[in-house]
Parts: structure tokens; sequence; C-alpha cells
């Protein structure tokens, strides 16, 4: 995929794209390659696939989520996706990125400097420590893409969202199996699955599969538990 394939499919989307936020991409994308030459950032390297892997599928639950003027916590980041490419996209978006890797921290706060993006910010830390410097019920959004299975991803990530607030599960072909694994989380956590999207990339065929939770009520303090125990007994 190139950009301007990428401009139209968005276009189809109902979004709006302008030339510098294109270009704010094409240096994203400069940047992954070359810092990727020297630290594990991404397998997946060459400019079609960064576009279409990355940029194009950090963009798909915007099909159900209106991103204008919200609160993102992206959980496990990695090198940026979704958080990074949904506050390009969508300026208005207030983002923190939490990523526990340091290089990788690194790397996002180069980028950030370089393409002056605002009310953005990196935190270099594990999301159950995160969470005890007064995170809890703070973000209207939160996502995670390619972190671990719902059933213990849930347990880390929902204490971060606020009543009635929105998690975005970004999840590959085993989405709809992990989403029945996580059954008992989703209600201990006072979840409730509100939609659930498969969907193909254009060029790939690889399918992606996008689950939308709803925060009901208040998570109880006991969690998250300590991560070994959320590990070895997921909810």
């Amino acid at each position: 995929m190139n950009f301007e394939t990428y401009e139209e499919l968005l276009k189809d989307m109902d979004i709006s794209i302008t030339n510098v936020q294109i270009e704010q991409l094409n240096t994203y994308k400069e940047m992954l390659k070359e810092w990727n030459s020297v630290m594990d950032l991404t397998a997946i390297c060459d400019d079609e696939s960064i576009i279409e892997k990355h940029f194009y599928d950090s963009l798909l639950s915007y099909k159900i989520v209106n991103y204008d003027n919200q609160s993102l916590l992206d959980v496990g980041t990695g090198a940026g996706f979704p958080g990074l490419v949904l506050k390009i996209v969508f300026p208005s978006l207030k983002v923190t990125l939490l990523e526990p890797t340091t290089k990788r921290c690194k790397f996002l706060n180069a980028v950030i400097e370089k393409l002056k993006l605002t009310d953005i910010e990196v935190i270099n830390e594990r999301a159950e420590d995160f969470i005890k410097k007064n995170q809890r019920e703070k973000y209207d959004y939160v996502t995670a893409r390619a972190v671990s299975r719902l059933n213990v991803l849930l347990e880390l990530v929902t204490p971060f969202i606020k009543v009635n607030g929105i998690f975005i599960a970004l999840k590959g072909k085993n989405g709809n199996e992990e989403i029945l694994e996580a059954k008992n989380a989703i209600k201990t956590l006072n979840l409730s699955c509100k939609e659930v999207i498969n969907v193909s990339l254009p060029s790939e065929n690889e399918q992606r599969v996008i689950a939308i939770f709803q925060k009901e009520k208040e998570t109880d303090i006991k969690y998250p538990r300590n991560y070994g125990t959320i590990k070895k007994k997921p909810l």
C-alpha cells in the first residue's frame, strides 16, 4: 500500500487527512526504518507494509470509535501503534504512550520531537506499576495491540478506564477465540463487549479482530493483581 491508496481508504472511512499529516506519517515511517536497523522495533520494515500493517491497521477502530477531543492511553505501544498514528491523524486527541522498553521510548520521544506533536507523552513503565500513580479511571479510551491474551490484558487495562469509557483491543485472527476465553474477566471487571469488527487488510488478506469494550462500573481496587498472579491465574 502506498500513501495515495492510504488516503483513498481513509476517505472511505470518512477520515480527512492533510498533506502535512501525510508528511508526518512519511517522516515517522523513515525514522522507523532508520532506528529499526539498530534496534528491534518491528519485523515489518518495507514501505508498503508499514503503511498497510501499521498505519492503516491502527485506524480500523475508527469505524466505530470517534477519537476527537478524547484522552487515550495506549498500553504496550511498542513503536507507537496504534497510539502515535492516532495522534497524528486526530490531533485533538490527548495521548499517553505506555511502554516498558526504554529504547522504544527513546524512539517514540524522537518521533514526537521531530514532528512537533503536543498533548502526547511517553511513559517508560509497565501497566501494573503506572496504575499506582493516580491513574485509575483517568482515560476516556485505552488501546492495546498485540500485547497479551485478552483474559490477561483486560485486568491490566480496565482500571485505567473511566466509567462508561472504552477499551479497544486490536487483535489478529485468534481474536474471537480470545473474547470467548475472556468471558469471565469481562464480567468480573464490569465490562460489556459492545461490538466486534472482523476485517481483512486490503492487500494481504490478513484477518484483524477489533473488540470494543465499555466499562459499566468502577473497577474493584484489588485489580490489577500482581502480574505473575494475573498470568498464572487469569480471571
